[in-house]
């Protein structure tokens, strides 16, 4: 169902056309003369920007809202916002991206090669707090909506375009994300944005710059990058695509290659593994290509990632944008990456609707009555999934009082805990404190840090461990056998034990100065 002809219409009316020429049916009459048709800048300026601004402050508001009520309550989900915090905490401190939380002296980019995030260093000089990067990524999601909002009025008019500012401002993919807390993708996002726009404008100069900083918000977005420089060849600037999908395939091969496995103490790249490894078990990519046919959670995310643009993405070669990334979670062997939750699906979402978009237009002109009727309620019929998923979502939480109580046993426990442990102490923890003390403590992940002695080890006995913890102070001994502990603090299910001997002369992963 894909088409890569230019016009994006079934009849074709010839080469060149760009699709801000057809507004749609629920646009304004035009007064230009007939024949003098707008250029893209034209059609852009006459698409307003304020109802998308409020749009897309009303959604960073309720982005922020659930993302900073679920912080205050201790409810992270996983370890990845104190790991980020750690990484941004560097940059503004201009260090090496050191991340303790993943081992004693762990250079970052050696996991994940995401230096974009040192984007947020002057941002994190104002707001040093995890909720700094919380609000980042809000805003950035945000943006993410006003661009496609903008370009769906653009290209179908201005009720389209508030409806399917609504559909990806309540989609899944980013409502999950939002769930995930704070995640690198988040700059992939107004990114991708940008790019479809900029190619649905035949604007591909605009499209090559946008998607050229892809490269460093994650090592797999090369290939994305190589999407887009195919995409741009097909329409005709043979040179800039060809040059931009080398490009992104020599990022792709060189991060995962070189530069990663530079960054690595294992010196290589560990998620490899995620597709040829099972457990212990290899598996071969036959295997992994017959397991996404047999697997109805991979084929449930298909589903439901084309069901949310109401099929019509199909209609649009934009869509290839998203095969990459949709490659590699299929084809992993790590359960996490294949369904509805998460944070993986964020980065497809402006693809996603903005190829709804472009197939509508595509569409509602064609010979088969049918798929014009159709293309006529898809937009509409969007938007009325959108909302009508959200009551199975993370939003839906904010109509629950609830999700505003910060003062109950466990989160004043927890709070408890928190001042019992000094600014300045290396602290190893579990989850549940690990982002509240990121910002001034040098944190370990529990168990994650040996021969270390931490001034202090935190713990929620609550947390989910495989064994229930009888004795904490025995618990930390056996995490530092070089030291001792004693209890300093204990509330509610959490405990606090402090080091009484003396700190080790030589600490792994400390610079001497």
């Amino acid at each position: 169902m894909l088409e890569l002809n230019k016009s994006g219409t079934d009849d074709r009316p010839g080469p060149g056309r760009l699709p801000a020429q057809d507004p749609g049916p629920d646009a304004a009459p035009a007064t230009r003369p007939a024949g003098d048709a707008p250029s893209a800048a034209e059609a852009a300026g006459r698409v307003p920007l304020r109802p998308y601004l409020v749009a897309g402050a009303i959604l960073c508001a309720l982005y922020f809202l659930y993302s900073y009520f679920q912080y205050a309550r201790f409810g992270s989900p996983s370890w990845d916002l104190g790991i980020f915090e750690q990484e941004v905490r560097a940059y503004a401190g201009f260090d090496a991206p050191v991340v303790d939380i993943k081992g004693p002296g762990y250079l970052i980019l050696g996991d994940h090669f995401s230096p974009i995030v040192a984007l947020l260093a002057p941002l994190y000089w104002l707001w040093p707090s995890a909720e700094s990067l919380l609000f980042a990524q809000a805003a950035l999601f945000a943006l993410g909506a006003v661009i496609v909002g903008r370009t769906t009025q653009q290209l179908l008019g201005g009720r389209s375009g508030l409806c399917v500012t609504v559909a990806y401002g309540l989609s899944w993919g980013i409502q999950e994300a939002v769930k995930a807390d704070f995640h690198e993708i988040a700059f992939a996002v107004p990114l991708l944005a940008l790019v479809c726009r900029a190619l649905l404008q035949e604007r591909y100069t605009a499209a090559l710059l946008w998607s050229l900083p892809l490269v460093l918000v994650k090592e797999d977005l090369g290939a994305t990058v190589a999407v887009v420089g195919f995409l741009i060849f097909v329409y005709g600037r043979r040179l800039q695509g060809a040059l931009l999908a080398a490009f992104g395939v020599a990022a792709f091969v060189v991060t995962l290659t070189v530069l990663i496995p530079a960054a690595s103490s294992a010196g290589t790249y560990d998620y490899w593994q995620k597709i040829d490894k099972n457990g212990e078990q290899d598996v071969s990519m036959l295997d992994s290509v017959l397991g996404v046919l047999n697997s109805s959670v991979k084929i449930e995310m298909l589903v439901f990632l084309l069901g949310i643009t109401a099929f019509m993405a199909l209609r649009s070669p934009l869509t290839l944008l998203i095969v990459p990334t949709l490659g590699w979670r299929l084809l992993s062997q790590d359960s996490n990456h294949w369904g509805m939750v998460w944070h993986y699906s964020a980065i497809l979402m402006p693809v996603l609707f903005l190829a709804l978009a472009d197939g509508v237009r595509r569409s509602r002109h064609s010979q088969r009555p049918w798929l014009a009727s159709y293309a006529k309620v898809a937009v509409p019929v969007a938007a009325a999934v959108a909302v009508a998923m959200t009551q199975h979502l993370p939003l839906r939480d904010l109509l629950r009082p609830e999700t505003y109580r910060t003062d109950d046993a466990r989160s004043q426990a927890a709070r408890a805990a928190l001042d019992a442990i000094p600014a300045g102490a290396r602290v190893e923890t579990d989850i549940t404190l690990m982002a509240h003390l990121t910002s001034d403590r040098t944190v370990y992940w529990i168990g994650g840090a040996p021969g270390t002695a931490p001034d202090i080890v935190a713990i929620n006995l609550d947390f989910g461990w495989s064994r229930p913890i009888q004795d904490p102070v025995a618990y930390a001994q056996q995490l530092h056998p070089e030291a001792s502990y004693r209890l300093k603090h204990r509330g509610g299910s959490f405990v606090v034990m402090e080091r009484t001997s003396p700190e080790p002369a030589k600490i792994p992963g400390v610079r001497e100065d």
